[in-house]
Order: C-alpha cells, then structure tokens, then sequence
C-alpha cells in the first residue's frame, strides 16, 4: 500500500477553513501569520479577526493573559497587520493597556475586560 503525504498548504481553502474554525482566533492568527501569502490570507479573514480573544481560560472558569512572548508577537507584528479587522477584542486586564497601545483600532466596537479591579474600571472609565 502507498501513503501520500498530503501537506497543510496543499488542502483547499475550504477545508483548510472547516478545520482552522476548531482552533481559537489567537491561535489561527499566531500560527498561520507570516508562514506564507496564501495562509496569511485565509488567516487574516473577518472570520479569524472581526472577534478576538486574547485571553486564555481553564476549565473551571478562571481567565489568564496570554504569555509574554505570544503577547510581543501580537503587539509588534499581528495587531498591526489586522487592526482594521477588529470589532471586539477580550482582554485581560494586566495586559490591556499594552494591547491597546500597540496600534489604532478604527472599527473596534466592544471590549470585553476580564480580572479588573474596581480601582482601575474607576480610573479608565471616569
């Protein structure tokens, strides 16, 4: 019997999409940006960009930042190259600031805060 090996790049967009829609918009996004021109492409789609959560969550409830290194790669290269997509970002609140100053966000409509303290809400929205 002979095995083929199909690569990533060699399905089609369509399938491509089916399976990319069970990973998190981050993830999509972290992984796929920069491989090639036609991932970044599929990855860069209103369906990956318009609502996206930089945030990760546990099973019982509790909401993290993302890790620093992910962090600097949305800040410095992804956000930059999807600001305009972005109509909802979720956002924990230690790295909030940081997300919001990495670039203009012209269509951004919502913000989701999670584990902010009542001091900061007072100072942000006051």
């Amino acid at each position: 019997m002979k095995y083929s090996c199909v690569q990533l790049n060699d399905l089609p967009d369509e399938i491509l999409l089916i399976i990319l829609k069970n990973l998190t918009n981050a993830e999509v996004l972290y992984s796929l940006l920069g491989v090639n021109k036609r991932l970044n492409n599929i990855a860069v789609d209103p369906v990956f960009t318009n609502n996206l959560s930089l945030v990760m969550s546990t099973s019982d409830g509790l909401v993290y930042s993302l890790s620093d290194p992910i962090l600097d790669r949305f800040c410095l290269y992804i956000l930059p190259k999807i600001h305009q997509n972005i109509e909802w970002l979720h956002l924990q609140s230690r790295s909030m600031e940081r997300i919001l100053r990495a670039t203009n966000f012209p269509n951004l409509y919502g913000i989701s805060l999670h584990n902010i303290e009542a001091k900061t809400a007072i100072d942000l929205f006051t």
